[in-house]
């Protein structure tokens, strides 16, 4: 199963909902590519909640509070998954791709940490690509 997908999926429902808000549970992996987000504006915040029901288990969930214009529209126009776990993309740092003719961002997994191609390319680092967002 891929959660990284079923986390994008549920950022982009959501935001075409006009909902203000979205959960799913923790990961670090996530809430780094959420940390991506909130530095190029995409999202207005997160927040790792603990699952006060269930104290047994310590369950950790995201929030994730969604950004919309003045107009109620979403700032998040489109989310694609890249890179699968059938199918790896990695680029180097001067062959990132382009996103919607530089309107969106490239989230990358580099060996300095999850960063935006931006980043990846300013610090002369390539990796895998997690998402596009525009």
């Amino acid at each position: 199963m891929d959660t990284i997908a079923n986390m994008l999926t549920s950022i982009r429902n959501a935001s075409m909902k006009n909902k203000e808000k979205v959960e799913f549970p923790y990961s670090k992996l996530k809430a780094n590519i959420l940390k991506v987000l909130k530095d190029e504006g995409f999202i207005s915040n997160y927040r790792i909640m603990k699952d006060e029901a269930d104290k047994a288990n310590k369950k950790q969930n995201i929030r994730v509070i969604l950004k919309y214009t003045e107009n109620k529209t979403p700032i998040i126009n489109g989310i694609k998954r890249m890179s699968k776990p059938g199918i790896r993309i990695y680029r180097s740092y001067d062959n990132m791709p382009r996103v919607r003719a530089a309107f969106g961002v490239n989230i990358v997994s580099t060996p300095k940490g999850i960063m935006s191609d931006k980043s990846a390319r300013k610090e002369k680092v390539g990796g895998e690509v997690i998402c596009q967002v525009w």
